[in-house]
């Protein structure tokens, strides 16, 4: 059985560990102390968006992440699907086909207009994964420009 928990204080510690497991992916770099301060405030501002740890029969095999924004194009409140991962024995099993289903339950829930997401390139399951559950590939170019 699968079960959403939201994530709380006490959880930071396993969801930074799981995050770290992520981005060793990529090899992108990550500060578990940095993490675990930003947790502190996200989990501390509603407004900032929603996390939750997935569990299957009561184990912790994953967490998803959904960020809001503010949006005057798409007329409200959108979401940036920020993180979705599933640890290794959990893939492949539709677990994240029903993450994706809660994701989009809960952002009816809060009246989002939209939500958004990256993949990288080379993850065909992601993609594969959203496009079935009714996520389109857009014309535009995400860019970014870090601020120190």
């Amino acid at each position: 059985m699968i079960q959403f928990k939201p994530l709380v204080v006490t959880d930071i510690d396993t969801i930074v560990t799981m995050m770290k497991a992520f981005y060793a992916i990529d090899n992108y770099p990550i500060d578990k102390e940095k993490s675990k301060t930003l947790f502190q405030e996200f989990i501390s501002n509603e407004d900032l968006g929603k996390s939750w740890l997935i569990l299957s029969d009561e184990e912790t095999v994953g967490y998803v992440i959904l960020t809001f924004v503010f949006s005057f194009e798409y007329q409200g409140k959108i979401a940036f699907l920020d993180e979705l991962y599933l640890n290794e024995k959990a893939r492949g099993k539709g677990i994240g086909s029903q993450a994706v289903t809660f994701v989009l339950e809960q952002s009816k829930k809060l009246s989002l207009q939209l939500i958004y997401l990256e993949i990288e390139n080379h993850n065909q399951n992601a993609q594969k994964l959203y496009i079935a559950n009714g996520f389109e590939l857009h014309n535009r170019k995400l860019m970014t420009h870090k601020l120190k």
